[in-house]
């Protein structure tokens, strides 16, 4: 049973908690303890299912009662049949996934939607202490030292718009943190340090759309 008391959600597993309508299915990759599944099977009694590499991380989530296995996102999303959730979920992931755009494609054909939230590599304060500093930045968001991260892939949200259109996948929504607090989307790739996108793909075009008529 799902504990009554679900716990107090990080700021971006927050909004995307608020986005997901009750009984969908859901896949978490990259799930940690299952903070944000065990909130979503509380309050809205999804189907939530989750995915981590972490053998600790996982046995805390198996605890709690929740449906996870370990696995790794470059590796084990194969496993899933295509369609099998209404959202897929990768939270703080992305950037230390090995083939983001192999996991990418894989959350898009699980999922009919996949959520993906990541630090702002772009964010004033990374761009100042790279700047003034000279040295790799070491910020609130991303407080690991160059040797010990687990961020293989710097990504910025003006990276990850023009990487998205490049997948051909549609923006549905976007949100924008700096802590708790929203950011609007003019300035996102400055002030922003933490992104959410709602993912969708691209509907097919209609026979015929595209072509040049004559005659």
């Amino acid at each position: 049973m799902t504990a009554p008391n679900a716990p107090t959600l990080r700021p971006d597993l927050e909004v995307i908690a608020n986005h997901i309508e009750a009984r969908a299915r859901v896949l978490d990759v990259g799930c940690g303890t299952g903070d944000l599944m065990e909130s979503l099977q509380a309050h809205k009694q999804v189907d939530a299912r989750g995915l981590e590499i972490d053998p600790v991380n996982v046995a805390a989530a198996v605890g709690r009662g929740l449906s996870v296995v370990q696995g790794d996102a470059d590796i084990d999303l194969a496993a899933y049949p295509d369609a099998s959730f209404d959202y897929a979920i990768l939270s703080q992931t992305l950037q230390t996934a090995r083939a983001p755009d192999r996991v990418l494609g894989e959350l898009m054909r699980i999922g009919a939607r996949a959520f993906v939230s990541f630090p702002n590599f772009a964010h004033w304060r990374v761009r100042l202490s790279l700047l003034w500093g000279g040295r790799m930045p070491v910020t609130r968001q991303l407080p690991e030292r160059w040797y010990d991260t687990p961020n293989i892939h710097h990504v910025t949200v003006d990276d990850f718009r023009a990487f998205v259109a490049d997948q051909g996948l549609v923006v549905e929504r976007a949100w924008f943190l700096s802590g708790d607090r929203r950011r609007g989307s003019g300035a996102a790739n400055l002030l922003a340090e933490h992104a959410i996108f709602l993912l969708k793909r691209r509907p097919p075009e209609p026979p015929g759309a595209g072509r040049v008529a004559t005659g």
